[in-house]
């Protein structure tokens, strides 16, 4: 069962018939939540075009990022390279004046953000275009029909869902295929597990955002100051104050024996244990660094053992609720 497991965790992917490699690039924090960093839009551009060239083409964002600069950065750095890239974006959240984040399931919006995605990232169609969240508003059947029009209009070539429950996906099932569900998964947090044995059965590609726990599981961070003043990450229960913090650090301990024995980094040792939860299973780390990028695409490399598997599996939840 482990030797099955692994071989997984080291073979390409496929997302709607499209093969990509066992590791995408969230494009996220490039432009948006997790501060400015020390890196610039051009660094960004090269990131994205090493991922390609590392066959990491699973470029995934959003029009919230931003909200709108980062579909217009991805566009920018695919000009000349489109045909290398499985191109993902989303809908379904709106940002207010006041920073608010909204969701907006209806029909209408679904229609007229898909033409503006389009024009930021330059491009005719994008591969999956994927529904942030679930407008508990709006009947979901009625904002999966409208994502299904983008695709009998060519605009998309499938499309995705995102932090769902396994009644969402049936009932969106039912009204036109699933390419994809994108949620929340890692050592410190395994809500989705059901979700992703659903999406295994029905060969449904599972992109598992935050694999690194924003970052935490790589050990960069033992206190708040460790984060920038603007850092999204300061608002967020499990990063909220150093007694939770700390009280976390105890899971990433662990982590590091692992990498330790296996002469690998933490970060790779949480995407190798995240790759190996099934062949339909796609991680999607972000990061602003070369270096990071190409220590992030070595995970599929890792070799977990049982052993390995057990002092994974048994890890303690993380202190903190998502959000």
């Amino acid at each position: 069962m482990a030797d099955r497991a692994q071989a997984a965790a080291m073979t390409n992917r496929s997302v709607n018939g499209h093969t990509v490699g066992p590791i995408g690039l969230g494009c996220m924090g490039m432009t948006w939540a997790y501060g400015t960093g020390d890196t610039t839009p051009a660094d960004h551009v090269r990131v994205i075009h090493r991922a390609l060239d590392l066959g990491a083409t699973l470029i995934d964002t959003a029009d919230v990022y931003g909200p709108f600069t980062n579909e217009a950065l991805v566009g920018e750095a695919l000009v000349g390279h489109r045909a290398r890239a499985v191109l993902a974006t989303k809908v379904g959240l709106r940002t207010g004046a006041d920073h608010a984040i909204t969701r907006d399931g209806r029909p209408a919006h679904v229609r007229a953000s898909i033409d503006a995605s389009l024009t930021r990232l330059r491009t005719d169609a994008v591969d999956l275009y994927q529904l942030h969240r679930v407008d508990p508003e709006v009947p979901i059947e009625e904002t999966w029909g409208a994502m299904a029009e983008v695709v009998r209009a060519g605009k998309a070539r499938a499309i995705g869902l995102s932090e769902v429950t396994l009644d969402e996906l049936a009932r969106a099932q039912r009204i036109h295929p699933v390419a994809s569900v994108q949620s929340e998964l890692s050592l410190w947090t395994r809500d989705h597990l059901a979700v992703v044995a659903r999406c295994a059965a029905l060969g449904i590609a599972f992109l598992a955002y935050s694999p690194l726990g924003r970052g935490f599981l790589t050990g960069r961070f033992t206190s708040t100051a460790d984060l920038e003043a603007d850092d999204w990450r300061r608002r967020n229960p499990r990063f909220r104050d150093d007694a939770t913090v700390q009280a976390n650090l105890g899971l990433v301990e662990q982590v590091k024996a692992v990498a330790h024995k296996h002469g690998r980094t933490p970060g790779q040792i949480a995407l190798a244990w995240t790759l190996a939860q099934g062949a339909t299973v796609i991680p999607i780390p972000g990061t602003r660094k070369l270096a990071r990028l190409e220590e992030n695409i070595g995970a599929s490399a890792v070799t977990l053992d049982a052993a390995d598997r057990a002092i994974l599996d048994a890890l303690p939840a993380a202190t903190g609720a998502r959000y």
